[in-house]
């Protein structure tokens, strides 16, 4: 997701150099939707990853456990 908002922002940077008012400011404001939902489901994997850890038992099997 971080390398589309990165794609519409360099989008964005040439639509304007060119001149191309309407392109530029459509790509600009994808750009940022995309980078705020980047940084938003970044936050909640770090708060998740911090919180929960996955372990397994002897069996191989998958369990998750709260580090409360």
């Amino acid at each position: 997701m971080l390398t589309w908002a990165i794609i519409f922002l360099i989008v964005a940077l040439v639509a304007g150099i060119f001149g191309f008012r309407g392109v530029e400011g459509v790509a600009m404001q994808i750009a940022k939707i995309l980078f705020f939902i980047f940084i938003v489901l970044f936050l909640i994997s770090l708060i998740l990853g911090i919180t929960w850890r996955v372990r397994t038992n002897s069996d191989n099997q998958v369990y998750i456990e709260s580090t409360r």
